[in-house]
This record gives C-alpha cells, sequence and structure tokens, in this order.
C-alpha cells in the first residue's frame, strides 16, 4: 500500500499535520467495523462500536523471540485465520529488550512493528492494529508514530496508544501541544481510529489521566501492582464510568515464580473476571496460538470457589515486592533476567 510522508515533526506553537485528506483508504470511524472472529467469544470494546475476541494477540518481546521470520509469518496468518484479528504491538517491542527463557542469545535485532507490517501489507482490512508510542518529547513522540506506520506497511491504526504510563507523565501528557494533542489531531485526521494507553504501574495515574483525556481504551496489567495498589479497584471503575475499552495483560506472569499454577488456570481466571473486554496474551508460538484458541473456544466462567482458590494461590505474588517487574525502573519486555 502506498504511504504518504504527511507527519511534520514541528510542534512549537502548535501541531502540523500535511495535508487535510491524509488517507487514501479506510478509517473513518464506525466503518470497517466486519472483522471476523471466525466465531470465537467477544465483547463489545467500550464505546467503539466494535466487537473484539476475548482474547487479544499480543506481539511484545516474547513474539520477537521466534527464531525465524518465516515462523512468526505461520503463527500471525494462522491467528488471523482463526478469528484472532486484534493485533497489540508497540514501537519499542524487539528482540533486545530481554534475553527469552530457554533460547539462545539472538543474533540479529528483531523489531515487532516490522514482522507484523509483512502480513499487515497483504491483510490490513482483516486486523483491528494497534500499537503504542514510547516517547513523551512532541517532536520524538511524532518520529516514533511515523516510523511505526512504515515498519507497518499502513497509512492507518485502529488504536494507537501512550506506552507505559506513570505517575510522572501525567502533567507531562496532558500539557497542551504535548502528547495528548498529538493522538488527538492524529484521531481527528484519521491517521488512527481510536486512542488509549497502557499502564504497568501506579493505578492513580491511570485514574487520573482517564479523568482527564478523552482516551477510548485502557490496557493495564494484572497481578502486577505493588501492595495496597490495587489497579483493579481504583482504575478500572473510571475507565467503565467514561465507556472506555479496558484489557488486561501479564495474566500468566504468577507463573514464572508459582510453577504450581497452571497456564490456562490463569488465562481463565483473568476471563472469568468482570469487568475486562478482552485479555491481551504474549504468544510466541503456533503452539501457544493453538492452545490459546482452544481456550477461548471451551471458556466457561469459573464458578466463584474456584476463583476463591486461584485468588488464595496468587496471594504470595501479590506480596512479594521482590519480583523484578515490581520494582521503580521495570520496562515492559523485561520479562526473564
Amino acid at each position: 500500500m502506498e504511504r504518504r510522508d504527511f507527519i511534520k515533526t514541528s510542534v512549537g506553537a502548535g501541531l502540523a499535520l500535511a495535508g487535510a485528506n491524509i488517507l487514501t483508504s479506510g478509517c473513518t470511524t464506525g466503518s470497517n467495523n466486519h472483522y471476523d472472529s471466525k466465531g470465537l467469544p467477544t465483547m463489545m470494546f467500550g464505546s467503539t462500536g466494535i466487537r473484539i475476541p476475548r482474547i487479544v494477540l499480543g506481539l511484545g518481546s516474547r513474539f520477537c523471540h521466534i527464531d525465524s521470520a518465516e515462523e512468526s509469518f505461520e503463527m500471525l496468518n494462522f491467528a488471523l485465520d482463526n478469528g484472532l484479528f486484534y493485533w497489540d504491538t508497540a514501537y519499542t517491542y524487539s528482540n533486545a529488550i530481554a534475553h527469552a527463557l530457554r533460547k539462545t542469545k539472538p543474533t540479529e535485532l528483531v523489531i515487532s512493528e516490522v514482522r507484523v507490517g509483512e502480513i499487515a501489507k497483504t491483510r490490513r482490512k482483516e486486523i483491528f492494529l494497534s500499537t503504542k508510542v514510547a516517547a513523551r518529547e512532541p517532536s520524538e513522540a511524532m518520529r516514533q508514530i511515523e516510523l511505526s506506520l512504515k515498519r507497518l506497511q499502513t497509512d492507518h491504526l485502529d488504536m494507537l496508544k501512550i506506552h507505559e504510563i506513570d505517575d510522572a507523565d501525567v502533567n507531562i501528557i496532558t500539557q497542551k501541544g504535548h502528547l495528548i494533542d498529538i493522538l488527538l489531531r492524529l484521531k481527528e485526521e484519521k491517521v488512527t481510529r481510536f486512542i488509549g494507553f497502557s499502564c504497568h504501574g501506579s493505578p492513580e495515574a491511570a485514574k487520573e489521566l482517564t479523568n482527564r483525556c478523552p482516551f477510548d481504551s485502557m490496557l493495564i496489567a494484572m497481578n502486577h501492582w505493588t501492595p495496597g495498589q490495587k489497579r483493579m479497584e481504583i482504575a478500572v471503575p473510571v475507565a467503565k464510568e467514561k465507556k472506555m475499552g479496558f484489557l488486561l495483560m501479564k495474566a500468566v506472569r504468577p507463573r514464572e515464580t508459582i510453577t504450581s499454577l497452571q497456564t490456562t488456570d490463569l488465562i481463565k481466571y483473568a476471563l472469568s473476571l468482570d469487568g475486562p473486554d478482552a485479555l491481551v496474551l504474549g504468544m510466541d508460538s503456533l503452539d501457544v496460538v493453538k492452545s490459546n484458541l482452544a481456550i477461548l473456544r471451551n471458556f466457561q466462567k469459573f464458578p466463584p470457589e474456584k476463583m476463591q482458590e486461584l485468588a488464595v494461590n496468587l496471594a504470595p505474588f501479590y506480596r512479594h515486592e521482590n519480583l523484578p517487574w515490581m520494582q521503580k525502573g521495570y520496562h515492559d519486555g523485561n520479562w526473564i533476567s
């Protein structure tokens, strides 16, 4: 698909985009909603008007550690062919941010958006495509967004999120002419249909940012907060009040430290919680995709007694303050030391 060089990286007194008619195809809110979930269970995604599968294809560091490009393309095509059409990636996702467990150290750089773009260039209309911008400084953020579009070989996104917001970000993001204004302008110009943010840390930051800005979606980490900061209790109610789409991630993280827990149980536990529209799961092989599809196709909500049993088993994880991803300075993707 041909693209135009439409983003000018000049913010200064205001935000400038090249051309009023940026897009050559699609990207009108309320249209292009005919994605095919192939019969998978779906939920309405906030107020977007789109029903999405209860599992989202997570394309972070695990995906980037797939050994070959061909293997990753096979996984992506299979996932799409079987109804997993919501794809979640980010500007920063690569195999350089972590050394995967049971994998040899990579010799070549793998960038998630680049691999995704190889499929998106021919199947773009079938994919609900989401990426994230990491930079906070306006001109650098614009540069990252433009590069993301080039990597993804598309001229528009379905969802553009601010990556990993925290307490220090709220005032910066919401300054006039800064990141929120950039995202709102890109939505107005139909470079992206919807906007949102992800949050691994402070639930208070997620709540405050939601109150200040008209986001369409929130992606937050579960089983991941420091003691006394229960994200589900603090951030989720305000997101629901504002009719935002609500996604959960990091559902299987406890498995890395509590080996008695079953991955399938952790996924079903997250799917059984009230509130989330869907669960973002990192996937790194065709077998993992097949396993997650089987869970979703056969899913039945856990009864209260099973939820309580798993909550008790998860208690040591919630109390553990020394896990690397609960420490200050943790960055998404550093999932194994």
